[in-house]
């Protein structure tokens, strides 16, 4: 349907957080994307998209379903639905001959997983999911000292997630990710960009994995004794960091209202906030929730090499940067997202490297690697040209297993093999 004289035109299905913010690029790039359908069942966000891109009527959808029931009018569809929410419009827009980005995870169960997969191979279609972090700059510089063999062979890698807790507590606790039943594990939630990066950094095949984690805080017991149902009611809410009376409005004045507001309200005025944190799940004590995924977890990995990497999520932290540790066999690399260390064992010498960010007016999050997906996967829809995708269906589709494997691990208590 495409020329690479015309821009690549797109189908929004789930226009919330991460349909809005792919979304971004055609607003940037006019010349190379365009919005000209959107498919969600909220009238507001699907509205907002409406209105940000000029959609047509006929263009329009209440849900995916009715989108397919028109003939193909775009050359790709970008999926932002629900984690549960995956498999059948990417079979279906598969099989239709769209071209697609699927929202991580790919689906919550491996047999959905493989699903997608196969119905994907059969088509001659450009196949990517948004494991953001694989197209970072600092991502980029980082794969190539490694392939390079600046440190030699790499033996070993540990990788810390700090989730940051008043991230946690949003998304994981009051939030949308908070139940397996309704969503998926966190570790294939939020998790399966690590170890997909991780997979991808060190080069090579996991063969084993163990896991160990559990929901060790956000629980009934560990609610302080006169804390209310409710932070607006509650006399302990000053002395707790997990207040909803000091998460939103805080964070809501840093500038942190795309991702936030997509899901508390779209009335962001003190008003709106506080009927907001009245009424709706976001302003819930964090001990009296409904949550029961874990808010820790490791895991271990043995790659086909005999290398090893360690793996760590907690909520107790600080929102900041991932941070990893390469140990070679001629050096070590530590990283940031920012900065990378080189410390080379015959000189004893150590050496910075800084990496040119992303310009964050553009499409600011995951340090960059939304923008730069975007950018890769339309040139790839342009030209049809899967090589510029790096996280195709191969490659997603073992992280996904690795996700499963690790999961698999911790609930039965034993070491996992993958064929």
């Amino acid at each position: 349907m495409n020329s690479t004289s015309e821009p690549v035109k797109l189908l929004i299905v789930g226009a919330g957080d991460r349909g809005s913010e792919y979304s971004k690029f055609a607003i940037l790039h006019p010349e190379q994307a365009e919005i000209v359908g959107v498919a969600e069942p909220r009238d507001f966000y699907r509205q907002r998209m409406v209105e940000t891109h000029q959609i047509p009527a006929e263009n329009v959808f209440p849900d995916w379903q009715a989108a397919t029931n028109q003939d193909r009018f775009a050359d790709a569809v970008i999926i932002a639905t629900q984690d549960t929410q995956h498999e059948g419009p990417a079979i279906t827009f598969a099989e239709q001959g769209y071209h697609i980005l699927l929202e991580k995870p790919m689906s919550p169960t491996p047999e959905a997983c493989q699903r997608i997969f196969e119905a994907v191979s059969a088509k001659d279609i450009i196949f990517a999911v948004c494991h953001v972090m694989r197209y970072t700059n600092y991502t980029r510089k980082l794969k190539e000292l490694v392939d390079s063999g600046l440190i030699g062979d790499v033996i070993n890698i540990q990788h810390l997630e700090p989730v940051g807790y008043w991230h946690f507590a949003h998304s994981f606790v009051r939030g949308n990710w908070r139940k397996e039943s309704e969503s998926v594990p966190i570790l294939l939630a939020k998790s399966v960009h690590d170890l997909d990066w991780l997979q991808y950094i060190m080069g090579s095949r996991c063969v084993q994995v163990s896991s160990f984690g559990s929901l060790r805080h956000f629980r009934s017991e560990n609610k302080p004794p006169n804390a209310a149902s409710r932070c607006l009611d509650c006399d302990y809410e000053p002395q707790c960091p997990y207040s909803a009376k000091k998460i939103y409005p805080e964070r809501i004045e840093q500038g942190l209202t795309d991702w936030m507001a997509n899901v508390l309200t779209p009335d962001l005025t003190p008003e709106g906030i506080t009927k907001a944190l009245r009424n709706g799940p976001y302003g819930r004590c964090v001990y009296e929730c409904d949550n029961d995924v874990v808010d820790h977890q490791v895991v271990n990995m043995n790659f086909e090499g005999g290398q090893t990497i360690t793996f760590t999520m907690t909520a107790f932290s600080e929102w900041e940067d991932r941070k990893t540790k390469l140990f070679g066999s001629l050096g070590q690399l530590a990283g940031d997202g920012s900065v990378i260390e080189h410390y080379d064992f015959l000189t004893d010498r150590t050496q910075v490297y800084e990496i040119q960010p992303t310009d964050q007016s553009l499409m600011g999050h995951h340090g960059g690697g939304d923008y730069n997906l975007m950018a890769s996967f339309v040139a790839a829809v342009a030209a049809n040209d899967p090589s510029l995708i790096l996280s195709g269906p191969e490659q997603s589709l073992a992280t996904h297993q690795m996700v499963f494997a690790a999961e698999d691990a911790r609930l039965n208590h034993r070491v996992v093999s993958l064929e």
